[in-house]
């Protein structure tokens, strides 16, 4: 076959691409399949749309196309712009909607050096349809998170669907691996279906690459994750851990350190760079000291350096910033004599100089700046200023914690990221599990972790007062990030104090509800129950663990444990307690259709509520309102639910007010006043474009779209059931039943919608909707993104 001219015009890769195709005798569809593409991702190319693919895309369709060598390489060098660094933003992605995550990797400031060997295999093996399950295997410090990240970055063409990581770096318990990345893909766990079920379900076949990282510690969750893997045909997963998975369909690559100097006897400068741990040591070296220069003096020493650390990454890069005071033969030196006095000699060799290593940075520090490291050990995922001093200034070290801190900070044990409009610290894991034993050692651990207990759950207790005013989104973000150390501490409560835990669970109720940590949160809460919680708490406990249930739709439970704790808080004289189980019962009773009990429930926590100061009096009056209108009183429920939207708004209550709202729109679809209800139902939508709460946007859009049927707007009706299935699909959010008071509602207006559009026009609507992203569902159900018609 004649090769095209690469230099004709920027379309010559996909007319290329094209003739091969053609003469392999497969259409785009076949091509595709047999790349591991979409069908929208070679016809893009094909059509010069794409012209600059990753040379792993191109790869992969040179193995579709079984291509001999001279083919490969003419096809490769009809990218434009080829031998440069590709194009990014032009990749084979196919339609922009379904481009990869890219931006959801680990972003880094450094190259990764001496890693192309790597990238290309795992690359390599990922490209093969029979490799769904890979597992980067190695030491600690190896570099396997860079290496994955790398990879996902050079593969995305092959994920038109996207690549999300997800780190566990901060995790311990493996039961939270699956609702871990559910999160992180945005969707969230389903009543009456386990974890990995509704993250089965609500994947399907997206073509998806998945990255797992650090999961070694959370070997329970393996047989999940393969489970995972065989119920979605179209996903791919790329782990990292310290030891495979072990289970059926897996493929290990072991991750090797960076290849030594050929010579530690005399060698060049370029010998020593010529090796991948060589370069990635000078380079870092000349990162921290710009002055840094490898030369005949040096080069040795480097050298000695890079085969003493084994070529480990992490390592190397510790030791490289000690060149801004230390010249390399000092520093071997030092480093020679931390080797020698190492403990864990009955370790291997590459583990002996990783400690070695840390021994050495920990032998640089003074004693406040060691006590200090050992004491931030035991945050978990990053910590802040604040939370540092309240965990490790004591004496006359409060007033030098920050140089202290600093002193951490240059010496790479510590590391700093900007956090919005201030700064977060944490530890590369490896240097906080030393730390750790460092910390145990010095018999303060005990201290340590009491001290982090007392700050979160001040935090925690503060939160649960925010939470119910105008800040609720960004303490919802904030608790999310403080989530490991929220864990931590709770965790540590669970042996030392009753009380303490009971308090955590009370606080900490409504961001598990917000967040849809229902199941998490109905763990600890009955594990404070297990611990013998003082009767002053264990009421509040009882309600926290039964509303956990509810949000599950698992009502026995949920009624049974607000029966229990109205009994404990009579018996203990707990007002608030018994308002909150008094309230709960009437949830409890409202979902059985028993209104009149209901009514009553919510009647008699009202004032308790209210008596307390306790926000959620707010909802129990909107409550009692959704009972006045489910027994015909829509006088009562006008006054009722107006007064608990009153009282939400003076505070900022989102939760409350979304409530409100909804009720309020039901009371005007009773009456007939269908403008009102669109006017009430579009506000709620408003709400959700700050809160990103996709669970109450999808309540108010299945309203929005039954209003929209009995206004005579088929099409827009049909436009919003589809929005609204696939934002409650999406979040496996549950049916609130007391978001409808008229549960025939909904089919009434879809079989109207139906009745009037015709089967086909209703279901091109419907899946217009199910096509919208949040932003645009937002705009739709806010009034702001047309009629939804075609």
């Amino acid at each position: 076959m004649e090769k095209k001219n690469t230099e004709k015009d920027n379309s010559s890769f996909g007319s290329y691409l094209r003739d091969l195709r053609r003469a392999a005798g497969l259409t785009q569809e076949e091509l595709a399949s047999r790349a591991r593409l979409s069908p929208n991702a070679v016809g893009a190319l094909e059509r010069g749309v794409r012209r600059r693919p990753y040379p792993h895309t191109v790869r992969a369709l040179s193995d579709a196309l079984n291509l001999p060598e001279d083919e490969r390489a003419a096809l490769l060098a009809s990218v434009p712009g080829h031998g440069g660094a590709p194009d990014r933003g032009a990749d084979a992605g196919g339609d922009p909607k379904a481009a990869p995550a890219v931006p959801e990797l680990p972003q880094t400031t450094t190259p990764l050096v001496g890693r192309g060997r790597e990238v290309e295999e795992v690359g390599g093996l990922l490209a093969r349809p029979g490799v769904r399950l890979l597992t980067l295997t190695g030491i600690g410090g190896v570099g396997k998170t860079r290496l994955a990240a790398e990879v996902a970055r050079e593969v995305g063409g092959l994920f038109p669907d996207g690549i999300v990581f997800v780190g566990f770096a901060s995790l311990s318990d493996h039961s939270l691996v699956v609702p871990t990345i559910l999160r992180s893909l945005g969707l969230a766990e389903a009543g009456g279906r386990s974890p990995v079920q509704a993250l089965i379900d609500q994947l399907g076949d997206k073509r998806l690459l998945l990255v797992l990282d650090n999961l070694e510690r959370l070997l329970g969750a393996a047989t999940e994750v393969a489970t995972l893997v065989e119920g979605c045909p179209g996903l791919t997963v790329l782990v990292t851990s310290r030891a495979p998975l072990r289970v059926r369909g897996e493929t290990e690559y072991p991750v090797p350190p960076l290849a030594l100097p050929a010579t530690t006897r005399s060698p060049s400068e370029e010998e020593v760079l010529a090796s991948p741990s060589g370069r990635l040591f000078v380079e870092r070296a000349r990162a921290a000291s710009p002055r840094f220069a490898i030369n005949r003096a040096n080069a040795a020493s480097v050298a000695a350096i890079c085969w003493r650390l084994a070529g480990l990454p992490l390592a190397l890069e510790l030791a490289a910033v000690k060149v801004r005071f230390l010249d390399p033969a000092t520093l071997l030196s030092r480093l020679d004599r931390a080797l020698s006095t190492a403990w864990g000699r009955d370790l291997p060799e590459r583990q002996r100089t990783m400690r070695a290593t840390l021994d050495w940075s920990f032998g640089l520090l003074g004693g406040p700046e060691r006590r200090l490291l050992g004491r931030l050990s035991v945050f978990v995922g990053g910590f802040s200023l604040p939370a540092a001093e309240a965990v490790g200034a004591e004496g006359d070290d409060a007033e030098r914690l920050i140089d202290n801190l600093g002193t951490l900070v240059e010496q790479s044990l510590v590391t700093v990221s900007p956090d919005g409009e201030g700064t977060r610290y944490g530890m590369l894991e490896p240097v906080r599990q030393y730390a750790r034993e460092k910390l145990e050692e010095g018999g303060e651990a005990d201290d340590a972790r009491r001290r982090h207990a007392d700050h979160y759950l001040s935090l925690a207790e503060r939160a649960g007062v925010e939470l119910w005013g105008p800040g609720q989104g960004n303490w919802l973000e904030r608790l999310e990030q403080e989530n490991g150390n929220l864990r931590a501490a709770l965790a540590w409560t669970l042996d030392s104090g009753a009380e303490t835990a009971g308090r955590f669970c009370y606080a900490l109720w409504l961001f598990w509800w917000a967040r849809g940590h229902h199941r998490e949160g109905r763990r600890w809460a009955e594990a404070a129950l297990g611990c013998d919680v003082p009767p002053a708490w264990r009421a509040r406990v009882l309600s926290v663990s039964a509303a956990m249930f509810y949000a599950a739709n698992d009502h026995d439970p949920a009624e049974e444990r607000w029966r229990g704790g109205l009994s404990v808080s009579l018996e203990a004289d707990d007002k608030l307690g018994e308002g909150l189980c008094r309230s709960g019962l009437g949830l409890a009773r409202l979902v059985r259709g028993d209104h009149e009990t209901a009514a009553q429930h919510f009647a008699g926590a009202l004032p308790i509520l209210e008596g307390c100061g306790d926000p959620l009096s707010s909802l129990a009056r909107v409550w009692l309102g959704t009972t006045s209108l489910l027994r015909g009183d829509a006088a009562r429920a006008e006054e009722e639910i107006m007064g608990g939207l009153s009282s939400a708004r003076s505070r900022g209550d989102t939760l409350c007010t979304y409530v409100a709202l909804y009720n309020l729109a039901q009371l005007a679809i009773s009456r007939g006043d269908l403008g009102l209800a669109v006017r009430t139902l579009e506000e709620g939508v408003g709400l959700s474009e700050h809160t990103r709460d996709r669970a109450n946007l999808a309540h108010f859009l299945d309203a929005l779209s039954a209003v929209a049927a009995l206004r005579g707007e088929p099409e827009r009706s049909a436009v919003l059931i589809g929005a609204s299935e696939e934002s409650l699909r999406e979040v496996g959010a549950p049916v609130y039943n007391f978001y409808a008071p008229d549960p025939t509602l909904k089919e009434r207006a879809a079989a109207e919608a139906r009745g009037a559009l015709g089967d086909a026009a209703f279901e091109r609507l419907r899946e217009q909707g199910r096509a919208m992203t949040f932003e645009e569902a937002v705009s739709l159900g806010a009034g702001t993104g047309g009629d939804g018609g075609p």
